[in-house]
Order: structure tokens, then sequence, then C-alpha cells
């Protein structure tokens, strides 16, 4: 039985408690935050174990990106298309999305506990550091659902990643690298009211942009810049690491990514 699967049938003996686990318990009417440590199998299974790591996960994702989404005053309709284009690339099911979406709502509650979820998700997390990079990623997609990063968003996610273990550097890299997907996949500023962007031809700005190298990079270090970042999003390692299965989509999306863009530096290097 998969991990939601598990979830929906009753059998938390896995679940997180904490926050994680009030936030899902709220969002699916149920409060499993209360007695966890005497069902049966709940002592066996530390932070860590994949089943529990995919459910923090799924839990974090969709909480925090509400809390993101509502820093700079209010949740524009941008954001909201944001949650569900998430959603809608994760191809879940009625329940699944019902649920994401009201998680989504928990974290845009002036109480939500942004701290003490962070600091549970590094932990059940286990020293993950591709999923966590992961996870910071798809926070950085929130915030640029309306098509620019304001102040007080970027200073949120300069905190987030504090909490959950990631640098400045890298959450620099990461921010450009989005930025030129978004560029790429016609996610790029636009107009209130104006229909989306269409897809642009791959420029080789943003090639390697997504890659994370510079028109001065060596050869060498471009090829070895393309292996690691597709090892990182690799989709069966990120399940594999506790990547809720749902998301597989997302990741191979990615990794589509990454491919087209070394194969423009390729292109242009003369390879």
């Amino acid at each position: 039985m998969s991990w939601w699967g598990k979830v929906v049938g009753g059998a938390f003996g896995f679940m997180v408690g904490g926050p994680l686990g009030a936030l899902l318990g709220a969002a699916l009417g149920h409060n499993l935050d209360k007695g966890l440590k005497g069902l049966d199998g709940a002592e066996k299974l530390d932070p860590g174990d994949r089943e529990r790591v995919q459910t923090a996960f799924f839990t974090a994702t969709f909480s925090v990106m509400g809390h993101v989404a509502k820093v700079d005053g209010r949740v524009s309709a941008d954001e909201i298309a944001l949650a569900q284009s998430v959603m809608n690339e994760m191809d879940l099911a009625p329940h699944l999305r019902q649920t994401a979406m009201r998680l989504f709502t928990e974290g845009k509650a002036a109480d939500f506990p942004l701290d003490d979820v962070l600091d549970q998700f590094r932990r059940e997390c286990h020293r993950r550091n591709t999923l966590i990079q992961m996870f910071v990623e798809i926070q950085i997609q929130a915030a640029y659902a309306d098509g620019r990063l304001a102040p007080a968003e970027e200073e949120l996610l300069l905190h987030i990643c504090s909490q959950v273990g990631v640098s400045e550097f890298i959450y620099r890299r990461l921010e450009q690298m989005i930025a030129a997907e978004r560029g790429f996949n016609g996610g790029g500023r636009r107009q209130r009211g104006a229909p989306p962007a269409q897809p642009q031809g791959l420029s080789l700005k943003d090639a390697y942009a997504i890659l994370n190298v510079s028109p001065d990079t060596s050869d060498s270090e471009v090829k070895k810049a393309y292996r690691r970042l597709l090892s990182q999003h690799h989709p069966d390692k990120l399940v594999a690491k506790g990547l809720p299965e749902e998301m597989m989509k997302m990741a191979t999306r990615k990794t589509h990514d990454i491919r087209k863009a070394y194969e423009k530096v390729k292109e242009t290097r003369g390879w």
C-alpha cells in the first residue's frame, strides 16, 4: 500500500506527529497528532523512514507554499493558480488534490507555525539534502507565481533555507535556475489579467543558468554540472529518498529541462 493509502486507510503507525501531523490531521478532519506513540509500529519507525518522509514532504510542501503565497500581503489569483498547477503537474487524484489545497489554506493562517514545521521537516528528511533542495525549489516556484520575486518573498525564502540547512549560495543557484526555467516554459513576467506567456525557445543564457554554470565554465566542468543536476533530480532516486510518488512527474519535467539546456550548450560549443 502506498504512503497515501496508509494515511487514508487509517494505518497511522508510521505517521508523523508534531506540527506536521496536526496540519495533515486538520486537512483530513482527523486528530493524527493524538496518541500516535501508542499505535502499533509507531515506535519502530524513526525519522528517515521512507513513508514517513513522503508524508512529511507532502504536508510541508503545500502548507509552506500557502505561507509563501501570503507573505506579500494577500494570496493572488496567480499564486492560487501556481498551487493548482503543481497539483496538475503531479496529476493528483481528486481527494489528494483536495487535501493539498486544504494544507495550502492552513499555511495562510496568521498563526501558522512556520519554524516548527520547517524544523520537523528537516528532522524527518534525515539528511536527505537532495530532497530538501527539491522542497526549496518548489517554494521558489511558488514565490515566482506572479512573475516576480518580491523583497518580502525573498526574505522569507532565505529564512526557509536557513531553517532547513540550505546555504544562501545554494539558494541563489536554485533561484537563478528556476527563473531561467520559467522563461523557457512560458512562465515569465506578465501583466495582471493577461494570458499566460507561450513557451519560448531556450536561450543560451537560460541554458547556462539552468545548468548553474557560465559561458566561461570549462567543457569538463559543464559536463560535471550536468551529470550532478541530472543525478539530483532523477525521479527514481528522489522517490527512493522519500519524494511522494505523485511528484515524479515534476522531477521528470526538471530532468527534461536540464537535458534541453545541456543540448543547447553542447550545440553552441560544437561538441
